[in-house]
């Protein structure tokens, strides 16, 4: 006989609990039940089951709590709510707070049997909880994608060295770049790895409520707290807290984060006393901190505190050759998701994408590749990409050349020599702005070489990059310097 699958049955009916534990237990699952919110989060940590049928009227609070709760807890065990209600708003708040199926009641028993059935054998659950994570979190992040350039081989590198401590990592990268991704890699490989992993937006919450959604507050705390809350810190204990978009944090609310960094310690809103917590920070940013740093915007001490570990993930247009991976591997994750078979890409299709620029980096193109598989329509997908002028570095820009040109033009290297361009052929000023930054970087990286009498491990200090990025920096100039210098045809 098959090992049984445990689950979870979070319902105050109690007529309506047992009724369910009944007709699942006679089909070869484990069945434990919960009457209340908090008791639904204890069992789901020391019963650890497959599945959970979640009640969206358990009481004592609003469905949508638990939901969230019990997920945070278990970000990879499929929750499937039920309630009389059949109102949208409530099926789109639970669909987005990541619940597997949502049913109204009353069902049929066999309905339900089958979409808990469809969602087990989505996510493995046949090898049991703990392989049913290991293998979600596998599928659910790029790891396996990463390591396929040199510069990716870098970052998953660091990640293995650092996982298994409790260092604060800062993730450094333009958006859509993957940088959650990385955080989950980091917690995935951690002894941390059972525990919660929380995430916190600091960009998406207004910071007037950002200090209560971190830090929660007791009853009387303001006006309309009638109970505790819980915050981000609290429900990571044990685990990781995921800082996204750190430099958004309001600079009051920074120096209540660095006590917690530096003694573990933080008081709820109303709190009289302080509360320990085990929790390891993970932050993000697409902004350059040393700036916000030197303008006043983000605390120095903070910024060190945070700054001990550091991956610097490269945008999409700097690691090229991983864009046929991630092509085959979104295609075949949302043919799954949307049950749809659209034909592999063209090699022209491929062609086009790898010049593109992607300014959206990774995201970008999940996105395209998603709309292709719905559409299934090259062409289509073909002719948005047409409407961005891709910015071809080795081609289309040449530092020393462009150093060379006279003050207000920009050095290009096409085919039609010195003929007038079209309005079409005119690089964006998005181009322009992105061409200039190039050329400033390579300009600066001269002369630091030449400050340092091209020391390059004192250039790359000073450059605060690593010893191999800025060989690999330097092997790029050189090869666009040597490009530029080839005679026009």
């Amino acid at each position: 006989m098959p090992p049984k699958t445990k689950m979870l049955i979070a319902d105050h009916d109690q007529a309506m609990a047992k009724s369910l534990g009944e007709y699942f237990s006679r089909r070869n699952f484990d069945v434990a039940f919960a009457v209340s919110h908090e008791e639904s989060l204890r069992t789901i940590r020391s019963f650890d089951p497959g599945v959970v049928l979640l009640d969206y009227t358990l009481p004592p609070v609003d469905g949508s709590e638990t939901l969230e709760r019990l997920k945070q807890v278990r970000p990879d065990t499929p929750v499937i709510v039920y309630s009389g209600s059949a109102e949208p708003e409530v099926v789109f708040r639970v669909s987005k707070l990541g619940a597997e199926d949502y049913l109204t009641t009353p069902f049929q028993l066999n309905d339900l049997f089958s979409r808990i059935s469809r969602a087990l054998e989505k996510r493995g659950a046949a090898d049991g909880p703990a392989q049913l994570r290991d293998r979600v979190r596998r599928q659910s992040d790029f790891s396996t994608l990463f390591g396929t350039s040199p510069r990716m081989e870098e970052i998953k590198n660091t990640i293995e060295q650092v996982a298994d401590t409790n260092a604060t990592v800062l993730i450094r990268g333009e958006s859509g770049t993957g940088k959650e991704v990385v955080a989950r890699m980091i917690y995935g490989h951690s002894l941390r790895r059972e525990k919660p992993f929380v995430k916190v937006n600091c960009a998406a919450i207004p910071h007037e409520l950002l200090e209560s959604e971190l830090f929660g507050y007791e009853p009387g705390a303001f006006t309309g707290a009638n109970r505790q809350k819980l915050g981000k810190f609290d429900q990571a204990n044990y685990g990781t807290l995921f800082l996204d978009e750190i430099s958004e944090m309001h600079p009051a609310l920074q120096a209540k984060l660095l006590h917690i960094l530096q003694d573990g310690q933080f008081s709820r809103l109303g709190g009289k006393r302080d509360i320990n917590v085990d929790v390891r920070v993970l932050a993000a940013t697409n902004k350059f901190l040393e700036q916000a740093v030197a303008q006043g915007t983000f605390r120095e001490d903070l910024f060190y505190r945070l700054n001990v570990v550091t991956v610097h993930i490269p945008p999409l247009r700097e690691r090229r050759e991983e864009i046929p991976l991630f092509l085959e591997f979104f295609t075949r994750k949302y043919s799954e998701f949307y049950a749809k078979q659209p034909p592999p890409f063209s090699d022209y299709a491929v062609g086009r994408m790898m010049d593109y620029t992607w300014p959206g980096n990774i995201r970008e193109l999940e996105n395209l590749v998603k709309r292709y598989v719905i559409v299934g329509n090259e062409s289509q997908i073909i002719r948005e990409l047409s409407t961005h002028k891709p910015i071809m570095y080795s081609e289309a820009f040449a530092p020393v050349a462009a150093a060379s040109a006279p003050a207000g033009t920009i050095a290009t290297s096409s085919a039609a020599g010195n003929s007038k361009q079209t309005d079409d052929e005119r690089p964006s000023l998005l181009d322009v702005g992105r061409q200039a930054a190039k050329l400033a970087e390579s300009e600066y990286i001269q002369r630091v070489l030449q400050e340092t009498r091209w020391n390059r491990r004192q250039a790359a200090k000073i450059l605060k990059i690593s010893y191999k990025a800025l060989l690999n920096k330097m092997k790029l100039i050189e090869e666009q310097s040597a490009q530029s210098r080839q005679p026009q045809t």
